[in-house]
């Protein structure tokens, strides 16, 4: 973990990233990361992980981690999720939550790094199901920070909730600023 702490500070550096605030000392969590308009924004969230200290999971594509390279994909925490059928996300991955002693799970609550019309509301259903928090990752590439502002516990409401969430992301810009919208109903 010291190399890996070390690799990604030093990939930040070079990049003119930093990271903001203390990790959450809760064992498991869903990490929600956005804005997510690129794929840059995936690598930096790791690199700051790694700078944290932190082994994330993340859901990918099965096909990413196949071939020559899957290993490498797995070792950076891909959980492989086959997209051709048709599975229940949330039971997999409340699941995966209660087979681990420590499991942070980073989910980007647009869905994709194209533009949508609203937030997906997976990483509420995840959290509230395996009963864990949402820790907020905001990447913000005006300041070339992923900062770390709060964690919070679900209540359950999610048109409640939604709201509070979104507000800590209102003034980060992704990579493509127009792609990223924030509206959950």
């Amino acid at each position: 973990m010291a190399i890996w702490h070390l690799l990604g500070r030093a990939f930040l550096a070079l990049g003119g990233w930093q990271v903001r605030g203390d990790w959450p000392a809760d064992p498991k969590s869903v990490v929600i990361a956005a804005p997510h308009t690129s794929n840059w924004d995936g690598i930096w969230m790791i690199a700051a992980a790694a700078a944290w200290r932190i082994r994330l999971r993340y859901m990918g594509k099965k096909s990413l981690t196949t071939g020559p390279f899957g290993w490498l994909v797995k070792w950076t925490g891909c959980i492989p999720i086959d997209r051709s059928q048709s599975n229940d996300l949330v039971a997999a991955m409340k699941a995966n939550f209660a087979a681990a002693d420590r499991l942070v799970l980073v989910v980007p609550p647009e869905g994709t790094r194209d533009s949508v019309a609203k937030w997906k509301s997976g990483f509420y259903h995840i959290a509230v199901g395996a009963g864990v928090p949402i820790t907020f990752a905001v990447m913000d590439y005006a300041t070339k920070s992923v900062s770390l502002p709060a964690t919070f516990w679900p209540t359950g409401d999610y048109a409640a909730d939604l709201p509070v969430i979104q507000g800590f992301y209102a003034k980060a810009k992704g990579k493509f600023a127009d792609q990223f919208v924030m509206t959950g109903k």
